[in-house]
C-alpha cells in the first residue's frame, strides 16, 4: 500500500492507496510542535485502528506546505513506519511544466493538485482549491501551469468577521435558504457563503477572458469546496480526493528514482 501526506496549513491528510483507489483517509491538525515520536505513533495507532497492518504500507509520499513540520514528520516516518518517504519538492518529476519567475515560489500543493487535473480530467483548466488560502490556477492544454490567483480561504474571511467586529457571533458556514436575511446569523452566513461564490464566479470568468480560452474546465477541491460547487454553475467538478490522487500519479513518475 502507498501512504500519501498532504501537509497544509491547518490539517495533515493522510490517504492509503490500493492500487490507484483510496483505501482510506485520516486527518491530523498541523501542529509544527510535535516531536518525531509523537507523529510516528500518531499515524500508526490511526493505520492499526482501521484494522490495517503496519507492514502492508510499502511507501511513502509527502508534499508540504509548513516546511517547520517536516524534520519531525520525516524522522518519525522514518522511525516508526521504516520507510524514507519522497518529498516532493525540487527535482521531483511532475509532467507539469511551471510558467513562472521563480518557479520554487509554487506551492508543492498546487504542483499536485495541477497534476492531478491534468492526467485526470485533461486540460486546459482552472484548479480551484478551498483550503486555508483558495488558489485558482490556470493549466493549459500542453500542462503548462501558466498562472494562479490566490486570496483568503472562506474560513480567513469568516473568521476575520467575528474576530475584527464586537457585537458578532461565530457562527457556522453554511448558505441559508435566502440571501434576504433577517437576522444576524443569517445576515453574516449570506455575506460569507454568497460573498464567496461571486468571488468564485467572478475570478474564474476574468481568468477566461484574460487567458482567451473559453472552454476551460474547472475542477474544485479542499475542504469548503463543495458548497461553493454546489451553489453555481461556473465549477465543472468537484474531487474531495484531488491532492491525494496527485500525490499518488507523483509518486508513479518517481517510484524508480528513489
Amino acid at each position: 500500500m502507498l501512504l500519501t501526506i498532504d501537509v497544509g496549513n491547518t490539517n495533515i491528510t493522510l490517504g492509503l492507496f490500493e492500487g490507484k483507489e483510496v483505501y482510506a483517509t485520516f486527518r491530523i491538525t498541523t501542529k509544527s510542535n510535535k516531536t518525531s515520536d509523537e507523529y510516528g505513533t500518531l499515524i500508526v495507532d490511526m493505520i492499526r485502528g482501521r484494522g490495517i497492518s503496519i507492514e502492508n504500507i510499502d511507501n511513502v509520499i509527502v508534499a508540504s506546505v509548513v516546511p517547520k513540520v517536516m524534520y519531525s514528520l520525516n524522522s518519525g516516518i522514518i522511525k516508526y513506519l521504516g520507510i524514507e518517504p519522497i518529498i516532493v519538492g525540487v527535482g521531483t518529476k511532475t509532467g507539469i511544466r511551471i510558467n513562472r519567475t521563480d518557479p520554487r515560489e509554487v506551492g508543492t500543493d498546487r504542483i499536485v493538485d495541477a497534476v492531478a487535473a491534468y492526467e485526470i480530467y485533461g486540460g486546459p483548466c482552472i484548479v480551484i482549491d478551498f483550503g486555508t488560502a483558495t488558489t485558482y490556477d490556470l493549466i493549459l492544454e500542453n500542462g503548462t501551469f501558466e498562472a494562479g490567483v490566490t486570496s483568503p480561504g472562506i474560513k480567513i474571511c469568516a473568521k476575520a468577521l467575528w474576530n475584527e467586529t464586537a457585537k458578532l457571533p461565530e457562527v457556522e458556514i453554511a448558505k441559508p435558504d435566502t440571501i434576504l436575511a433577517r437576522d444576524t446569523i443569517t445576515s453574516m452566513q449570506a455575506g460569507i457563503v454568497y460573498g464567496y461564490i461571486g468571488q468564485t464566479e467572478y475570478i474564474v470568468e476574468h481568468i477566461k477572458k484574460a487567458s482567451g480560452i473559453e472552454n476551460l474546465k474547472v475542477i474544485a477541491t479542499g475542504g469548503m469546496g463543495r458548497i461553493i460547487y454546489e451553489n453555481t454553475d461556473c465549477i465543472d467538478i468537484y474531487d474531495s480526493q484531488l491532492t491525494l490522487q496527485g500525490m499518488r500519479l507523483i509518486y508513479e513518475k518517481n517510484k524508480n528514482r528513489k
